[in-house]
């Protein structure tokens, strides 16, 4: 792969550089930030050879790259130079909304430092393994040494995530790495401890209380903390003379930011982190087994939109808080391993040499906790691996659940992260973990093998052109879906969401509506209704099963501006109103209001077709699902 040309094309066809507004990378995936994401050119992108795929979501165009991620990455700054440990200025209002903006900056903050955090658990997966043979003694200056080598990744977290929060919400690095250092520094420590010991006493600072709590392996105070010093270093520039600005905008900076942190934000910030803690703790109690199924179950789709950065800091502070993480870990290594074996699964089966060569490496470093080669150049390519990869990662994360699975040091969720599940003086979890993946790579292996059935090209027909295509023609059961909403009709592929413009939901168009109604489509069932009123479930009379998703993250309008007309269960003719909703207002509030139409058991049906069209009236025939 000549990595400066894959670089250059990238980079022409996302717009250019000045398009670019910060770019960040993870194991596989190239993290844009892009001023207009229109000027992407998105189809030219997924056909360059060396780019698996395109996810745009959570404010972030991603181009999937595999693992030479990191060798186009250095490419692209060399063309790019400005984009070098910072973002680039843009003066271009963010209208995002708040949950993109959210996820984009929870992924902007972790994914530099993971590299450090996945170093570190890997050490302390090695060390449990050589205290578990008896290679060292507990005891001995080996341990010890290598344990703290371990451990300085996770006590100067705080450290790291200053370094990486600060290029995120564009301020001083160095300045929001010396907050972390004050959190953290011995002497407060020393204060906190002696404090804890005497069960009285206090520290403050100009007589303002500081709370007695110590910050090592923190993740939220630090975060909070810089965010905060984005609003003062600038009024700290504005105030300070420009012949002594050199001097006095950082004094005045860490001066505020400094004393907040300790007397205000530190304490807060804690008391978030504990919270999250006493709540999977409380969820814990109440069903231990809920959130490592669904994690197990839905990660490749997590994966899918790139929101699965979302739960590593929730990972991460379990085990700085409690010592352990029994729901995120878990349930990560279960779905990682079931996407890993569904792909080596097609790997064995295939007899294209093409297809079982891509299948059996991605399957491989699947299994070794990263999945996106999977994920991207097979499962979702193919369908029936995911769909058995996610009945294995399941019912893996629901014996983890039950079983209380602990894991102790992270790590990229894998077999060679295994050790990482050693702890408590025990090798319970170990074993726990051991059986847990092996129901997850069994199951997910045996289901996908089962159901994948190789792609039919042309010249591969062996069937004769004679009584079977009469035979086809006689026994079609063919169901025809009809516009719900006026207005243009483009291919799922022009939605702003991987979920549907990668099938993942199933087959189907996108409506560009032009009138604020929406009418059925066939006769049938209501089967779905949704709090938010933005979408809505129908199941025809001969079984096809719909969606209709009414504009694109809408669901956080909680129904502002819909109106249903039907109630579930619902008996409906082809051209009853279904739901009234506000075109405008909706696009004014800047949500894309592109409206999918899938139907979701496509795997049920032989052929779904559908046809484009510049504009179709409510009624118009669009979709033939065929059985």
């Amino acid at each position: 792969m000549n990595y400066q040309d894959l670089a250059q094309e990238i980079i022409e066809n996302i717009g250019g550089d000045k398009n670019v507004s910060g770019l960040t990378h993870c194991a596989t995936r190239l993290r844009f930030n892009l001023k207009d994401e229109g000027k992407a050119q998105t189809d030219a992108i997924k056909n360059t050879a060396g780019v698996m795929g395109v996810v745009s979501k959570g404010g972030q165009y991603q181009v999937i790259i595999g693992s030479d991620v990191g060798s186009v990455y250095k490419e692209i700054l060399k063309k790019i130079p400005a984009l070098d440990g910072q973002q680039m200025a843009s003066n271009e209002a963010d209208d995002r909304g708040m949950a993109s903006k959210i996820i984009d900056t929870i992924t902007g903050i972790f994914t530099p430092i993971l590299p450090a955090i996945t170093a570190a658990g890997m050490l302390k997966a090695v060390l449990s393994l050589l205290v578990v043979f008896n290679a060292i003694d507990k005891t001995g200056q080996t341990y010890i040494i290598i344990d703290f080598m371990a451990d300085s990744a996770f006590y100067f977290l705080p450290i790291l995530l200053a370094a990486s929060s600060a290029q995120k919400f564009k301020t001083n690095m160095y300045l929001a790495m010396m907050v972390g250092g004050i959190l953290l520094h011995p002497n407060f420590v020393g204060m906190v401890n002696a404090i804890k010991e005497a069960g009285e006493g206090g520290i403050h600072l100009f007589g303002m209380p500081i709370s007695a709590v110590t910050y090592g392996s923190s993740v939220i105070p630090i975060i909070l903390s810089v965010w905060f010093m984005s609003y003062v270093e600038p009024i700290a520039d504005k105030v300070s003379p420009k012949v002594i600005k050199f001097f006095s905008k950082p004094l005045i900076t860490i001066a505020v930011v400094g004393t907040i942190s300790l007397v205000v934000i530190g304490p807060i910030g804690y008391l978030i982190s504990d919270g999250i803690s006493n709540g999977i703790k409380a969820l814990e109690n109440f069903s231990p087994w809920l959130v490592p199924t669904i994690i197990g179950a839905f990660t490749p789709l997590f994966v899918a939109t790139g929101t699965h950065y979302g739960l590593v800091p929730i990972g991460i502070n379990n085990r700085m808080t409690t010592g352990y993480d029994t729901v995120i870990y878990p349930g990560m290594l279960a779905s990682n391993l079931g996407q890993g074996a569904a792909s080596l699964a097609v790997g064995l089966k295939s007899k294209d040499s093409s297809i079982k060569q891509l299948a059996a490496s991605a399957g491989l470093t699947g299994l070794f906790g990263i999945t996106e080669p999977a994920l991207y150049g097979v499962n979702l390519r193919f369908k029936t691996p995911l769909y058995a990869a996610m009945i294995g990662g399941g019912l893996s994360g629901l014996f983890m659940g039950i079983s209380r699975v602990k894991n102790f040091t992270g790590g990229s969720p894998g077999l060679l992260t295994l050790p990482s599940y050693i702890g408590d003086d025990t090798l319970k979890h170990l074993y726990m973990a051991c059986i847990g993946a092996a129901i997850s790579i069994v199951i997910s292996f045996v289901i996908s093998y089962i159901l994948y059935k190789e792609p039919v090209t042309e010249g591969t027909q062996k069937e004769t052109e004679s009584d079977t295509v009469v035979n086809d023609i006689v026994s079609e059961d063919v169901v025809n879906v009809m516009t719900p909403v006026k207005g243009e009709i483009v291919p799922l592929s022009a939605v702003e969401d991987g979920m549907f413009s990668e099938e993942i939901l199933g087959k189907g168009f996108a409506v560009k509506p032009v009138e604020g109604t929406v009418y059925a489509p066939f006769s049938g069932t209501v089967t779905a209704v949704f709090d938010s009123k933005h979408a809505i479930g129908l199941t025809s009379e001969t079984g096809v099963e719909l969606l209709i998703h009414i504009g694109i993250d809408t669901v956080q309008l909680n129904g502002e501006g819909y109106q249903y007309f039907v109630t579930k269960g619902q008996k409906i003719q082809t051209g009853d109103k279904l739901i009234e909703f506000d075109l405008e207002k909706i696009a004014k509030k800047g949500y894309n209001i592109i409206t999918p139409v899938v139907v979701t058991n496509s795997t049920d049906f032989g052929d779904i077709i559908t046809l484009t069209k510049s504009l179709s009236e409510p009624g118009e025939q669009v979709m033939k699902v065929i059985r």
